[in-house]
């Protein structure tokens, strides 16, 4: 008997078969013509031969015929053996070859008794069924053996030095962005342990009151770090609101607001962090005799008494100078101060942020020096003039020169402050280029804090066009050789590599050798043959496959992989180009970006948190920029300030070509990333050796989902994520920095998930951690960031173990 025979359960069942007959055949179709496509241009052969298997499986089972279930049987087992023979198992890269197949696999098998009466064919059914859970237990454990980390290396036993170079040691404080101007992201308190930290509770929260505008709503992203001197704490809010808090209970003491205008928000209205500065010899009592100094979102330098936050008279004109004099036009938004300056010897020492990606002849990268008791300037360090001097008013500091947007560090007994360096003003295309620009652009430069003159540079990438401009801090320690403890410094950097270098001179401590590397591009002539790579330790992977291609299905992976054999692609620094996208690899948001590493200098381990995603890239002629209205910021008028990704259609105008970067590269109807996970991680590494101690994911998948949903699983997938981790004595390292909004404690030994709570917000910001009263608090700026889409907040969090 067939289902024309059954009546109206017979007819109920007709139109599951169809339906679900031509749903199988809609996929088929689809993979057949896109794995045609892919095999065709030298891809994987699956997707065409799993398209024709569903389309024939759908034919048969329109017809009501069991030999559909038997075609789709063999189509499913054969997608089992293809999936495990490209990625064995690793979890997260079976996901788009398994589950939606096994999904219809059930539902396949659960329409047998609408096509046969036979009760051989319903056993054969029910045995599938029990099959394919079994399979799915059985995979699930195999997943799951397989996920589980490498058993840990020990910490190194040998105890390093710990000298301070800085101006004041971590104790009870937290005197600077990095702890110290060292940058060590370490804390000699230990009150908190891997035994005691599960009992962390809120001490307190507050609020800085600064929220976005409704023009603005889509470009915050508090990222501050609060400083803590004695017995207050000092932090910046979103748009520079100067706030000091009780850092016992969160109560405010004072606020100042600089008024700083939505109109200077650049891609992100952002304030890293302040500065604290003690006036040599000053009376405490008196008037600014310590002071809170900041940059604005306006390129001004404020410097407030730190009792009261009232500006200090005697600093530039009422508490303040304006580093745009001697820059010429400055439009709103193109300039702007996002970090923290550094000071060195009783000099200010501060870069700025240019908007990138819009001019050619963008306003200069020039770094600046300021008296930190007067607020003038000593000295300004341009990269189109020899000398290093202020600027007179009928000098102009040169256009377009490579800046530092990031953190500088600083070693007071040398004089030296590091700067990393950015970019020419046009991060993608290089041709016109000084030599000055090309010699120190993508570099550190150590700067002689009493002349304004570089002592020395180590350049990470030669002629930089890929956007990998260095966003770390470099970080101080004493690192040992065969000849005893040396002054050196750690550099993270974007493309992954970590180097080890003499901060008195430059000189690498751990070995780096120049490779070839791709050649080609818009502009041959200006790829250099070779770039540096470092062969002490790098966060990088592997280069990129075709099988790496991710998706919610066999469908948007077959996408992805698509567009990854019609893109140019031939490892790291594949040349930028015009006539079909390029692969970056990392994406210009790292490796290593502004959060920098942290480094325990006693047990001599360096703790790092990186990204690791693709960007997809292209170039887009000027005439067809101009088609697509892609103008300069200074040329957009009114309306909402945008928030698009860095790259998401920059002009560069002055240049032939505009770009287009796909930041993560993500497909634009599931917004998922087309690279399969994880997308982030956290990693110790012996710091004498640069071998890795452990490697964990950073990030669950509770934030992220197709189409922009939440999952909420909280199910560890190593997510995107931006700023810093702190360690301590205690042996525990905090951390937030993902897109899950958690704020998490780790072992130090293995890299275990001790604690985490959620945030009222993304966590887009580097803790901190203080003593007070007797107790260790730790610290978070729950601000949210729109370029990582987590939500934006005020909220100002203290955590502390219970007590009085």
């Amino acid at each position: 008997m067939t289902w024309e025979h059954r009546g109206a359960r017979g007819a109920a069942g007709l139109w599951a078969l169809r339906i679900v007959a031509a749903l199988l055949g809609l996929i088929g179709l689809v993979l057949a013509i896109g794995g045609a496509w892919l095999a065709f241009i030298g891809g994987s052969p699956y997707y065409l031969l799993a398209g024709l298997g569903l389309c024939a499986a759908a034919f048969f089972l329109f017809k009501g015929r069991v030999l559909g279930v038997a075609i789709y049987a063999a189509v499913f087992v054969a997608t089992l053996f293809w999936a495990l023979w490209e990625v064995g198992l690793h979890g997260w890269a079976l996901v788009p070859r398994v589950v939606g197949p096994l999904v219809l696999f059930f539902v396949v098998l659960a329409l047998v008794p609408a096509i046969s009466a036979s009760r051989t064919a319903r056993q054969l059914a029910l045995g599938g069924l029990v099959g394919a859970l079994a399979l799915v237990i059985a995979g699930g454990i195999g997943v799951a053996m397989s996920a589980r980390a490498p058993e840990p290396r020990p910490l190194p036993a040998a105890q390093l030095a710990m000298t301070e170079p800085s101006l004041w040691p971590v104790g009870a404080d937290w005197p600077a962005y990095g702890g110290t101007y060292s940058a060590r992201r370490y804390s000699p308190l230990s009150q908190i342990t891997p035994d005691n930290v599960r009992r962390l509770e809120r001490a307190w929260v507050a609020h800085t009151r600064d929220l976005p505008s409704e023009r603005a709503k889509n470009k915050y992203g508090a990222e501050t770090t609060p400083l803590k001197v004695g017995d207050a704490l000092y932090l910046c809010s979103a748009k520079n609101i100067l706030i000091s808090f009780d850092p016992a209970t969160g109560r405010e003491r004072w606020r100042y607001d600089p008024k700083v205008a939505d109109d200077w928000i650049p891609y992100t209205a952002a304030c890293r962090g302040v500065a604290y500065y003690a006036v040599p010899g000053a009376d405490p009592a008196e008037a600014c005799a310590s002071r809170i100094i900041e940059g604005t979102l306006d390129g001004r330098i404020i410097a407030v008494d730190a009792r009261t936050g009232v500006p200090c008279a005697g600093f530039g004109r009422n508490g303040q100078v304006d580093i745009k004099l001697g820059m010429g036009a400055v439009f709103p938004g193109m300039v702007s101060i996002t970090s923290p300056p550094t000071i060195v010897r009783g000099v200010i020492v501060t870069g700025h942020q240019v908007l990138d990606g819009q001019r050619n002849d963008a306003p200069s990268g020039v770094i600046q020096g300021f008296d930190a008791v007067t607020g003038e300037q000593r000295w300004a360090w341009d990269l189109g003039r020899d000398a290093s001097e202020p600027a007179t008013p009928d000098v102009t500091y040169t256009r377009g020169t490579p800046n530092m947007w990031t953190i500088a560090s600083g070693d007071e007994a040398l004089g030296h402050a590091y700067l990393p360096m950015g970019n020419s003003a046009v991060d993608y295309w290089s041709s016109d280029r000084s030599a000055q620009e090309n010699f120190y652009a993508t570099s550190l430069v150590a700067l002689d804090v009493t002349t304004g003159r570089p002592a020395w540079r180590f350049q990470t990438v030669h002629m930089d066009v890929w956007d990998y401009d260095l966003g770390s801090q470099a970080t101080l320690v004493d690192f040992p050789s065969p000849a005893g403890m040396v002054p050196a410094l750690v550099l993270p950097s974007k493309q992954g590599d970590i180097y080890v270098l003499d901060r008195r001179t430059g000189r690498p401590l751990t070995g780096v050798e120049e490779r070839p590397v791709p050649q080609g591009g818009v502009e041959p002539a200006q790829r250099t043959k070779t770039q540096l790579f470092s062969l002490y330790h790098t966060l990088a992977r592997q280069e990129l496959t075709e099988k790496d291609m991710w998706g919610m299905s066999l469908i948007d992976q077959m996408v992805c992989r698509i567009q990854f054999r019609l893109a140019d692609y031939r490892g790291m620094y594949t040349p930028p180009t015009a006539d079909r996208r390029w692969v970056q690899y990392p994406g210009y948001n790292g490796g290593s970006d502004r959060g920098g590493i942290a480094v325990d200098p006693v047990r001599g381990v360096i703790v790092a948190n990186y990204n690791d995603m693709p960007n997809y890239n292209r170039l887009v002629p000027r005439e067809e920029a101009d088609r697509k209205g892609w103008t300069p910021r200074d040329q957009a008028r009114g309306g909402d300030l945008g928030g698009g990704a860095e790259g998401a259609g920059d002009p560069q105008a002055g240049s032939p070509y505009a770009v287009s970067v796909n930041a993560g590269w993500r497909m634009p109807f599931t917004k998922l990333l087309c690279k399969q996970p994880p997308y982030g991680g956290i990693r110790a590494i012996d710091l004498r050796t640069g071998r890795t101690i452990w490697d964990r994911p950073l990030g669950q998948a509770r934030r992220n989902g197709p189409f922009g949903i939440p999952s909420m699983l909280p199910v560890g997938i190593g997510t995107p994520n931006n700023g810093g981790a702190v360690v301590t004595a205690g042996g525990v390292i905090f951390i937030a920095a993902a897109t899950d909004n958690l704020i998490r404690a780790l072992d130090l030994r293995t890299g275990e998930l001790l604690w985490s709570d959620v945030l009222p917000a993304g966590g887009q910001a580097t803790p901190m951690t203080y003593e007070h009263g007797g107790r260790q608090y730790l610290v978070i700026m729950a601000g949210g960031h729109h370029f990582m889409e987590t939500p934006v907040g005020d909220e100002v969090i203290a955590y502390a173990l219970p007590g009085s």
